[in-house]
């Protein structure tokens, strides 16, 4: 099953991203992982992102899609992969159906989490961490038993400053002004499957499997 995962930020993305690649064994492709093992092995390409990634940059299209192609032509994307984080535009998705195609592979389906913004607000919102120990507990789903202490340690709980209101604000505004254009590309070619992700966890999976098989 050669997959790629779209959502906004707290949509429960990385929980069906587990479930999806213990169901089909396949690997799980995110674009930093990827990053970070050309790094590793130290590849021409790894190198070239370094070098971006040290000094702050973004990476540059042509060395991100090298380095998904060198990915893409390992063994264990034989079976299948779940792409994670790649393409974020029309051009990079162009760039993965010339990869595919040389590879003689093709996509199965693109899913698209879909969560009403209030939603997402409220999940994205919600965390709190311990200042001690780095525990994490959310105040609707996961809250902690007592008010702003961590049950772990005892230590105070405090919000993330990229959890605050007007952060989760601006990376879902910035999130639908990226994935617009690739939405409909999918669309077009028939591909994208949109899957309610304001459901239970196991739900969510459920109708995933459901539009895949």
């Amino acid at each position: 099953m050669n997959l790629i995962l779209m959502g906004p930020p707290g949509a429960g993305k990385g929980t069906q991203a587990e479930r999806l690649i213990e169901y089909y064994n396949i690997p799980h492709i995110s674009t930093g992982d990827m990053f970070r093992a050309a790094i590793k092995a130290q590849t021409p390409l790894g190198m070239k992102a370094k070098e971006y990634m040290d000094a702050g940059a973004l990476v540059p299209d042509e060395v991100t899609i090298g380095i998904v192609a060198d990915r893409l032509a390992q063994d264990d994307c034989k079976n299948g992969f779940l792409l994670d984080g790649f393409p974020r535009t029309a051009a990079q998705a162009d760039a993965l159906a010339k990869i595919l195609s040389d590879l003689n592979m093709s996509l199965d389906g693109v899913l698209n989490i879909e969560v009403p913004d209030d939603i997402l607000l409220e999940r994205l919102t919600g965390r709190r961490v311990c200042k001690k120990c780095g525990a994490t507990f959310h105040l609707v789903f996961n809250p902690p038993k007592e008010q702003n202490v961590c049950d772990k340690c005892g230590g105070e709980l405090f919000q993330r400053s990229d959890d605050t209101l007007e952060t989760a604000k601006n990376r879902l505004k910035v999130y639908n002004q990226q994935t617009e254009p690739l939405i409909a590309y999918y669309s077009k070619q028939g591909l994208l499957k949109r899957i309610r992700g304001d459901q239970e966890i196991e739900q969510v999976f459920q109708s995933i499997l459901d539009v895949l098989e």
